[in-house]
């Protein structure tokens, strides 16, 4: 396998930089900036703030939550290190009363039609309960979460989905589209099943921290909040200029790794990797299509669309993926697989010099699942290659 031109395994940053491990002069390092405000336009078409948590003091559940047969405590032992390595996390434990034991928040505001994600970060204890995550009335999503094998039964909802933050932390979020507009209730809730019953407590406890309850069908980036909502605006991935020598000016291929979380479906058109010359007249890009499951390449050179297709990969909660190009030779391979391919003769107008990741040249939209590596190689890898590369 021939060695890439440009890679990128996130591990490596400082405040608004993102390291490149190849190549080491610093042509590949990508510039990380925050605009002023982030927007976007919704599916009323109308603009929007991006990455808002609607949820109120999101660490502290001893404020804006109320109780329901639970003690909720916090301290400062080892025991309570949140995942951001503070000790700030909260334990949540059951009591002896026959009733449901939860934790909830309400005035939650959701608008009919909206899919919306509810997350938090849990570490078990003492517990071998079920977490329960429950928006049913508002958004028409729960899920239970058996916190000894960590197997989540979807209980109503578009889906759920759980990730692994170390040191015993997991991100546990559920999905959602609400069916009218209404100020409502989310809750943490502890179950001696997958269902919603009362039963009689014994103590039993596990650590929570950071809920965060968001439009969108992924869990994005924390948001931390206090006595009001927060907007945190989306980052701009990019690297231009110099990086021009490590993209395949005639022939070339990009690779990317990427989580879907909860799986590839109900997500926005978005671009997990984009070279260009900073125009719609000459790039090459990998994207998901718009609220279905298909992975794309996508090429356009000289003002004129060459390649734009892709195949259904339903059910996949993790792709490997890498468009070859070169005239008249080109093809997008995910997970081992030939998704699309093509013959048409082509070639760009002007020096590729751009690359973004996680959106397009122009910064537009924003891809919110995890990227966990990327590459450019300046040839058109073959078949067996690209086969062997994403499987």
């Amino acid at each position: 396998m021939p060695t890439p031109s440009l890679l990128i395994v996130p591990a490596r940053f400082k405040s608004g930089k993102m390291y490149s491990q190849i190549p080491t002069s610093g042509a590949g390092d990508f510039t990380v900036t925050r605009a002023t405000s982030a927007t976007r336009v919704n599916a009323s078409g109308l603009i929007e703030s991006a990455k808002t948590n609607l949820v109120l003091q999101s660490e502290n559940f001893l404020t804006t939550w109320s109780p329901t047969n639970v003690a909720i405590t916090t301290g400062t032992t080892a025991a309570f290190t949140a995942p951001d390595g503070t000790m700030s996390a909260y334990s949540l434990a059951d009591n002896a009363t026959n009733g449901r034991h939860r934790v909830q928040q309400a005035s939650i505001s959701i608008t009919s039609g909206t899919t919306y994600n509810f997350s938090i970060f849990i570490k078990k204890n003492s517990s071998n309960r079920f977490l329960l995550l429950n928006a049913n009335s508002a958004f028409n999503a729960r899920a239970a979460l058996n916190l000894d094998n960590l197997a989540i039964t979807n209980i109503n909802g578009s889906g759920a989905a759980i990730e692994n933050y170390g040191n015993g932390w997991y991100r546990f979020s559920i999905r959602g589209t609400a069916t009218t507009t209404k100020s409502d209730t989310i809750f943490v809730q502890m179950q001696d099943a997958a269902t919603d019953v009362e039963y009689i407590g014994n103590g039993s406890s596990f650590y929570i921290w950071g809920a965060q309850v968001e439009t969108g069908s992924v869990a994005t980036s924390y948001i931390p909040t206090t006595t009001a909502a927060v907007t945190r605006n989306a980052d701009v991935i990019s690297v231009s200029g110099a990086v021009s020598g490590s993209i395949g000016q005639t022939e070339g291929t990009i690779y990317a790794e990427v989580t879907f979380a909860g799986g590839l479906s109900s997500r926005p058109t978005r671009q997990i990797m984009n070279i260009s010359d900073g125009t719609d007249n000459n790039r090459a890009a990998i994207y998901i299509d718009n609220n279905t499951t298909t992975i794309y390449g996508f090429i356009t050179a000289n003002g004129s669309n060459v390649f734009n297709n892709g195949t259904s990969f339903a059910g996949v909660t993790s792709a490997k993926i890498a468009i070859a190009y070169k005239s008249a030779n080109y093809a997008i391979y995910v997970n081992g697989v030939v998704a699309a391919s093509g013959t048409t003769a082509f070639s760009f107008a002007t020096t590729l010099n751009q690359v973004t990741i996680g959106s397009r040249h122009n910064f537009i939209g924003q891809f919110n699942d995890r990227i966990r590596a990327a590459a450019l190689y300046t040839t058109r890898l073959t078949d067996e290659q690209l086969q062997a590369l994403t499987t």
